[in-house]
């Protein structure tokens, strides 16, 4: 690594540009801009960098800058070489998925309707993308139904010239056969011309115009091409309800949103055009070596439009962040798009519930992708070597088992307990307990409890002769691997209820840490010094993702354990009820919500209850529900 000093730059001039870090290979490593190049350089040569910043100011060996006359031509200078050059510590939003787009070759000299995943070329019109197959495929044959123009390949195109014979999508009406003259070249361009404008105007004058048509086709007692005509204003139609919701039919806008989680972060955007959600898309940003400080919504916008085509650039786009570079965004967009584009942040009303589920759509996106992330074995083994080395472990964690205590005021106390091997989940290992809260009334009391009961079963399947076991034909039991890792929920207390157990069943070898919420600080039993993996670690994702799971696994236990705890407090009142009766109400319906919304013939349908008994039930059911019947609680509220 060279030391930064060696290659510090001097007579940095203070005006607005954008500058480059190379490393000793001649490779852009980062790419900036400044309003004052010599202000902003010469932060990078100060003592106390943040991590990465330092890392990068280290591996660079020297740097270079472009003064430019204003902050837009820096910004589009900025993305220009982002682009050119992918530097390793700039923000990159990448696509999640390819999607098909609809496209039409008017460079061609009888342009062809195709569908492709394909980068963008010049001299073809995209449209789209489409994020479901069959809105696409339904859109492609809409449009061949209506407007006849050429889609088949360019080698079908030539040998049908050649044969002088239209190939079957001519015979059955979905096209205008070019090929052997039905058209002429003009003729055919003007319905490639025609399917820009429908596709950029969207269906709202296609229809009209097609209802004239099959209005003169009836009059004309052409009825079989009045009723094709008829079939094709259904299909636009039915396509137009299946995108459009309850949005008013002046919006045209992008909608975007941003979901983080721990080092990662996702972006989608839906595309509304009059009122219809005519796609959407999602990005993801890799921050393996991102320096900090970076604006993530610059480099978003980088990513969405810097390559789009003017017309695509909406007037208005909606988005659930500020940020201090939006005005210049929104005047570079509006010198791209040639007319005045708005940036806005809703903070209330339909506009800000719209942005609400497009951050949903991205918070969606960004869990597939640590999924696929988490099942990749290159990934998962660098994790193990990270939570290793972090945590000084004598081996690798190639089996963690991590504990969950989940309960409320001390009620209906559950423990979780999850297995991941190799870094990805072994969901048939999972356990669930119940703790006795005649003993264990706290998280910590209850930590000890559920791992005294694991690590003495434990010890008992360890006790099991192997020569017995073979000779007899039996399995290892699930319980008897012992892990290489245990973590528990949790901080110091946590940590220090747990080695009280491990010490009470002779496993004070296994290694042990707890992972506290607060700052993601991990916790090493008589450590008074917290381990801190870095926030773009791989092992302290793992270490994330297997406490997340544990507590998921925990809570979905809880609520069932409390709906039928809840059921349970509510049939105890009624008459006529006994064990027999109550346990199978309990075994069928398993909640309170589950019961009420049954009816009184369902209810008489469980054996042993019958109609008069079921209507007894739903009677208390309805007295308790006119008391309040706190449905989250269990608690009865009396009218006044």
């Amino acid at each position: 690594m060279a030391e930064p000093s060696c290659y510090r730059p001097r007579d940095v001039p203070p005006l607005p540009g954008v500058y480059r870090f190379f490393n000793s290979k001649d490779e852009v490593i980062y790419v900036g801009k400044a309003l004052s190049l010599k202000s902003r350089l010469s932060n990078y040569f100060q003592n106390n960098l943040p991590e990465r910043t330092n890392r990068m100011v280290h591996e660079a060996v020297r740097v270079d800058w472009t003064i430019v006359d204003t902050e837009i031509e820096a910004l589009q200078l900025e993305f220009s070489w982002i682009k050119q050059y992918s530097p390793d510590y700039n923000v990159q939003f990448r696509d999640d998925k390819s999607y098909p787009y609809l496209a039409i070759t008017l460079n061609d000299r009888f342009p062809r309707l195709l569908i492709t995943r394909n980068q963008k070329k010049a001299g073809v019109k995209y449209f789209g993308p489409f994020t479901q197959a069959w809105a696409l495929r339904n859109t492609f044959e809409v449009v061949l139904k209506v407007f006849r123009i050429r889609s088949c390949t360019d080698a079908n195109f030539e040998k049908a010239q050649r044969a002088k014979r239209q190939c079957l999508l001519g015979d059955i009406g979905k096209c205008a056969a070019p090929c052997v003259g039905w058209v002429s070249e003009e003729e055919h361009r003007g319905i490639a011309d025609r399917i820009v404008s429908f596709m950029d105007a969207g269906q709202a004058e296609i229809i009209p115009t097609l209802e004239k048509e099959m209005a003169l086709a009836s009059d004309s007692q052409e009825y079989e091409r009045a009723g094709k005509i008829r079939d094709q204003i259904a299909a636009l139609k039915h396509a137009q309800e299946s995108t459009e919701g309850a949005l008013p039919e002046s919006l045209f806008a992008d909608v975007i949103a941003l979901h983080r989680d721990g080092a990662f972060v996702a972006a989608s955007v839906f595309v509304i055009r009059g009122g219809a959600i005519k796609g959407s898309r999602s990005w993801l940003v890799d921050q393996k070596l991102v320096l900090e400080g970076q604006d993530e919504i610059t480099a978003l916008f980088a990513s969405m439009y810097s390559h789009v085509e003017e017309s695509e650039i909406p007037a208005e786009i909606l988005i659930n962040e500020e940020s201090a570079e939006i005005p210049t965004l929104a005047l570079w967009l509006s010198e791209r798009k040639g007319s005045k584009v708005e940036i806005k942040v809703p903070v209330r009303g339909d506009k800000a519930d719209l942005i609400d589920t497009v951050r949903r759509n991205a918070q969606y996106a960004l869990i597939q992708h640590v999924n696929k992330r988490s099942a990749d074995v290159g990934i998962s083994g660098q994790a193990l070597v990270e939570v290793q080395q972090a945590l000084a472990l004598p081996e690798l964690p190639l089996r963690i088992e991590c504990y969950d205590i989940s309960n409320i005021s001390g009620t209906t106390v559950v423990a979780s307990m999850v297995v991941f091997e190799d870094g990805v989940p072994k969901k048939s290992e999972y356990r669930r307990f119940i703790i006795d809260t005649t003993t264990a009334w706290d998280d910590t009391r209850a930590m000890h409890q559920v791992l005294t009961r694991r690590l003495k079963r434990l010890a008992d399947e360890q006790a099991v002769d192997p020569v017995e076991l073979h000779q007899s034909g039996g399995k290892r039991a699930k319980f008897s691997y012992q892990p290489h890792l245990i973590i528990v929920d949790g901080g110091v207390p946590q940590v220090n209820s747990a080695v009280k157990a491990l010490s009470e069943t002779g496993f004070s070898h296994i290694p042990l840490c707890g992972l506290a919420k607060r700052l993601e600080e991990v916790w090493l039993p008589g450590n008074p010094v917290p381990v801190m993996l870095g926030r773009s670690s791989e092992g302290l994702y793992l270490l994330q993702r297997i406490r997340d799971e544990a507590h998921r696994f925990a809570i979905t236990f809880h609520r069932s354990r409390r709906s039928r705890a809840m059921l349970e407090s509510l049939l105890d009142g009624v008459p006529q009820l006994g064990d027999v009766r109550r346990k199978a109400l309990l075994d069928h319906f398993g909640s309170v919500s589950a019961l009420r919304k049954a009816s009184t013939d369902q209810i008489a349908l469980i054996p042993g209850i019958g109609s008069k008994i079921a209507e007894i039930i739903a009677e208390s059911i309805s007295r308790e529900k006119h008391e309040g019947f706190d449905a989250q609680t269990g608690e009865v509220l009396k009218g006044s």
